[in-house]
């Protein structure tokens, strides 16, 4: 056949594709491997067809098939720790420190058009969890299906289910021995194009991000090439892209803590490093905080300490103003997030360090001993000679005071500083004690709404407020 058709110059492929689809839906024509003829018995392809366009009245059917063929792609979870296929609503998404993937329902299809459907899900799984806001927003992306061509999948879905139900029902319809091997064929063509058609259909990735800590909340569409499972198609993207991180420098932890800053004065709490990696979205996206309690060990273990890296003590005792179990330059391991410990700034660490080398020489004086060994009682010192008063000695300022206003859109960068150029050089006199204290004023002529109410609450309790409130006047 394909000889008497093909013209000089012309692919025979194409004949031989022509005659694959002429067998898929004409009624009267057979197929047996190579070989193709016309009978008056019709084929059981147009009952497939019928049988496909009835489920159009069900797509609950097809629903199922598809989602089922998306969870056990999803079981292959590429570098994602966890994987959230379909959920319901931002209830059925865990609030954790860990960096997950959302799989967003055939329900939510991502198009090029403001608010589509899957856009709208994706801000609101990000901002809540059920009737609570959401806090660890750092820790979400979101895989999306494409709109156009959910349609092609859903007519693939389709074809595969009528012909799985004419294999099914063979007795009951009498099928001859070749219309059941023609019905089986074609069940294993549908099968292998609704699994070549689910990831061209899930490709758009939704990443939401922030430029400053100031600046409002993007959403960037990243399209998936490849052949791969699904997550693993996703987190290759982000690592290449740098959206996703599955390890981290201790230099650039180092930069982070500076450009933002993340120092609560003079150090942080490890665990506090961990919520803020997983809560802000200026910040990079870490797999886990193991990645961050990495970077963190790094930074101990560099003989550049005092240049590149930071300085670690067990805790800090606010009495005698000093760190206790500090240290650098050597090996530390990090093993769990919540487990108390700070990391301290270089120049402040390295100030406590050199004070702690200097050995005090003992203080010398008369001793003696009596006959069966005991101490004496130290003879006491001469009395001065009598003569002229002692000048006075000008007495040392023993407390300090400030207050400054701060500009609201770069208050990262006042406090910080604010934080180096005054609070450190009080801090780092022994024994000091130094309280910094926060206020803010807001004035808000048109009201404040309800979400800003609830996020704004929610987070003056986190971060232990001792008052907050709104009023109405």
């Amino acid at each position: 056949m394909k000889l008497g058709c093909v013209m000089p110059g012309e692919s025979p492929a194409v004949f031989g594709d022509a005659l694959r689809r002429m067998a898929a839906a004409a009624t009267y024509l057979y197929q047996d491997g190579p070989h193709y003829w016309y009978s008056t018995q019709p084929t059981v392809t147009k009952l497939a067809e019928d049988r496909a366009e009835q489920l159009k009245r069900e797509p609950d059917k097809v629903a199922h098939e598809l989602e089922q063929r998306l969870r056990k792609d999803l079981a292959r979870m590429g570098d994602f720790p966890r994987i959230h296929p379909l959920p319901q609503s931002g209830a059925d998404v865990p609030d954790d420190l860990d960096a997950r993937l959302v799989v967003l329902g055939l329900g939510h299809p991502y198009s090029k058009e403001t608010n589509s459907p899957a856009e709208l899900a994706a801000k609101a799984i990000l901002e809540t969890r059920g009737n609570r806001p959401r806090l660890y927003r750092n820790t979400l992306v979101f895989l999306a299906a494409d709109k156009t061509r959910l349609q092609d999948l859903d007519e693939a879905a389709r074809k595969y289910l009528a012909w799985v139900s004419i294999l099914t029902e063979q007795k009951d319809l009498n099928l001859s021995p070749f219309q059941v091997t023609q019905a089986e064929t074609q069940r294993t063509a549908a099968d292998s194009t609704v699994t070549a058609r689910l990831p061209e259909t899930y490709l758009w990735l939704l990443v939401p991000g922030q430029a400053t800590p100031q600046a409002s909340i993007t959403w960037e569409a990243l399209r998936l090439s490849g052949t791969d499972a699904l997550a693993m198609r996703a987190s290759k993207k982000l690592r290449s892209d740098e959206l996703y991180l599955t390890s981290f420098s201790s230099t650039r932890l180092k930069m982070e803590l500076d450009r933002v800053p993340l120092w609560r004065g003079d150090h942080v709490e490890v665990k506090q490093l961990v919520e803020d990696f997983a809560r802000y979205l200026y910040l990079p996206r870490l797999k886990d905080p193991s990645v961050l309690l990495q970077a963190v060990g790094d930074g101990m273990n560099l003989l550049t300490w005092l240049q590149d890296s930071f300085a670690f003590a067990d805790s800090f005792d606010e009495a005698a103003g000093r760190y206790q179990g500090l240290r650098a330059g050597q090996l530390v391991t990090l093993v769990d997030a919540q487990a108390p410990g700070l990391v301290v700034k270089a120049d402040v660490a390295s100030r406590q360090l050199d004070a702690e080398r200097v050995v005090k020489p003992p203080v010398a004086g008369p001793e003696t001993l009596t006959a069966d060994g005991d101490d004496r009682p130290p003879i006491p010192p001469a009395r001065p000679p009598t003569g002229d008063p002692p000048r006075p000695v000008a007495v040392a300022p023993k407390r300090f005071h400030g207050t400054a206003v701060l500009d609201a859109t770069r208050v990262g960068r006042d406090a910080g500083r604010i934080a180096e150029e005054v609070i450190a050089h009080l801090a780092g006199l022994v024994g000091t004690t130094v309280t910094v204290t926060i206020e803010v004023e807001a004035e808000i002529p048109t009201g404040a709404s309800d979400q800003v109410v609830r996020t704004v609450t929610e987070n003056c309790r986190t971060l232990k407020f001792k008052s907050q409130g709104f009023e109405t006047e």
